[in-house]
Formats: C-alpha cells, sequence, structure tokens
C-alpha cells in the first residue's frame, strides 16, 4: 500500500503544492536533455552518412575532451586549445577514414560496426597514452551558480550549454540543407552505389562527415568535461544517447534533439517525484525502459524513416 501511495498519489500531490518547483526541475530536464542530445549528435551524423552505428562515439568525445583538456594544462589559452582540439579530432577522423574505413567500402555494415570498437579500443589506450589517466578539471570559466528567474532557479552552465547545443544543431541543419558538400552526404546516406555512379567521392564524404562528428564530439566533450571533469567514465555518457536515439531516430538531427528533452525531462521528472517509491534509483532505468517501451510501437523512432520489412 504504501509503494501505491507513494507511486499514484504522492508525487501529483507534490506536483500540485509546489507547482513553481515543477516548472523548475522541467526546465532542469530540458537543460539536461540538451547535454544527451550533443553527444546523440555525432551518433546521427555517422549513421545518416554511413548507415553504420559508430560505436566509437562515446571515445571520441573521451579523446576530444583529453586533448582539450591536456592543451590547457600545457599552458594554452582555452580558446586556441579548443581549435588545437578540433584540429587533432580532424586528424584523428582523416586517419580513420584513410585507414580503417577505406578499405571497407561497400561492405555489410555489420563489419563496419565491428570496425568501429576496434576503434573505440584504440582511441582509450591511445588517449591514456598521450594525456595520462588521471581526471582532469576542466574549467571553461561559466559558472554553475543558480540564477532567479521569477522563483525558478536555472543554472547558468546548463543555460550556456543549452545555447552552444541550439547553435550548434542550426549550423548543421543549414551545413545538410543548404550546402553542396550537405546535398552530397544526403545523398549518399540513400544509397552508396548510387552516389558513387553520379561521381559523388564516397571515401572524401566520410572523411567530411566523420571530421564534423570528431568536432561535435569534441563540444559534447567539452561540455560534458566541464560539468563531471575529464575522466575515462566520459566515454559511458555515450549510453546515454542510446535511448535518445531510440526515441528520436537513428537518421534524424532534430529527433536527436527532440528524444535528448523527452529523457532529459523524463529523468528529472521520475528521480525528483517518484524516486523515494523505487528507493531513488529510478533515473538509471527509466530512460531504457522508455525506449524499450517505445521500440514495441514505433522502432523507427519519432523522426526515423519508417522499418520495412523484408520478404
Amino acid at each position: 500500500m504504501s509503494f501505491l501511495n507513494a507511486f499514484f498519489v504522492d508525487p501529483f500531490v507534490q506536483i500540485a503544492d509546489y507547482p513553481l518547483f515543477f516548472i523548475e526541475v522541467v526546465i532542469g530536464g530540458l537543460l539536461s536533455g540538451v547535454m544527451y542530445s550533443l553527444v546523440a549528435l555525432g551518433f546521427v551524423l555517422i549513421f545518416k552518412a554511413s548507415g553504420v552505428f559508430n560505436f566509437a562515439q562515446g571515445a571520441m568525445v573521451l579523446f576530444a575532451a583529453l586533448s582539450f583538456a591536456g592543451f590547457i594544462e600545457m599552458g594554452v589559452h582555452p580558446i586556441f586549445a579548443f581549435i588545437l582540439a578540433g584540429i587533432v579530432m580532424a586528424g584523428v577522423a582523416i586517419a580513420i577514414e584513410r585507414v580503417v574505413l577505406r578499405s571497407l567500402v561497400n561492405q555489410p555494415a555489420i563489419i563496419l560496426f565491428m570496425a568501429t570498437i576496434g576503434i573505440t579500443y584504440f582511441l582509450d589506450g591511445f588517449g591514456q597514452t598521450l594525456w595520462g589517466s588521471d581526471v582532469k578539471v576542466l574549467d571553461l570559466g561559466i559558472p554553475q551558480t543558480p540564477i532567479d528567474v521569477g522563483g525558478i532557479f536555472i543554472n547558468q552552465f546548463d543555460l550556456f550549454a543549452a545555447a552552444v547545443a541550439g547553435g550548434l544543431v542550426l549550423v548543421l541543419a543549414i551545413f545538410f540543407q543548404k550546402t553542396r558538400i550537405g546535398r552530397a552526404l544526403r545523398a549518399v546516406a540513400d544509397d552508396h552505389q548510387a552516389a558513387l555512379s553520379v561521381g559523388i567521392p564516397l571515401k572524401t564524404i566520410w572523411a567530411i562527415v566523420w571530421t564534423v562528428a570528431g568536432l561535435v564530439g569534441l563540444v559534447a566533450g567539452a561540455m560534458w568535461g566541464a560539468k563531471l571533469g575529464v575522466q575515462f567514465s566520459l566515454a559511458l555518457v555515450a549510453l546515454k544517447a542510446l535511448p535518445v536515439l531510440i526515441l528520436g531516430g537513428f537518421t534524424s538531427i532534430p529527433g536527436a534533439i527532440v528524444g535528448g528533452l523527452i529523457i532529459g525531462v523524463g529523468e528529472k521528472v521520475a528521480e525528483v517525484f517518484w524516486g523515494s517509491a523505487f528507493g531513488g534509483a529510478i533515473e538509471d532505468w527509466f530512460a531504457y525502459m522508455l525506449a524499450l517501451v517505445f521500440l514495441l510501437f514505433r522502432p523507427q523512432g519519432l523522426f526515423g524513416e519508417k522499418i520495412i520489412e523484408r520478404v
């Protein structure tokens, strides 16, 4: 009876009694969801261009954050450190395309997926070799204290991260829709063979998209590293992107954003108002349960392409 009361009654009573606090929790969830979307964007970019789930995206986020923090520790100004880290990630992306992917063009998707697993372990080891395994503090100079907006407290760092993510999504949307390279990327995503037949260089496109995914990983790594510290568990943040991708769709940039917002709000509200009913650990599995249920009814995601059964 106590569980039923804690699940069906208490949360709604708290929401009714403290509406401003509920709004504060929802806003906090939205801002956290934007951080999840940053990681999910890297997966979407590579999946759109190659049809391959990039298992290495978490390792790329970590490697980018390690490079950024490492350059700052060497005394480089944060702006120049970010630029240098971006150059490093572009180099890593080009090396991945040249060394690993170029020989795997037109191979089955499972082969490419296995290759990304190998890239993951390589980047993990290479990152430790270059920058060490100690936890690094990444201070971007952004205050993490909350501000009071009409009785609702909002974290300043989360607001900044949301603004950065929003700007990044806008740039990517323009890039995909308005530029020649963006149109080529979409053509490659639709059909590799058809794209090759009209003269689109598949290898060059893959190098570009991996470079863009690496830069997105750098932004995500900088935000998450500043929030949690740059440590090797940062690569596990990529696991948070899986429910986001399932909800939004593996091929949709808007889906990555919407899915992140849904997961972020759901986790925060569940943690604060329903956590006591589950011993306070509901946020650890809420997103995955929601994604599992969603798979049963719309496996392609909210904005993904419809999955056609083959007989």
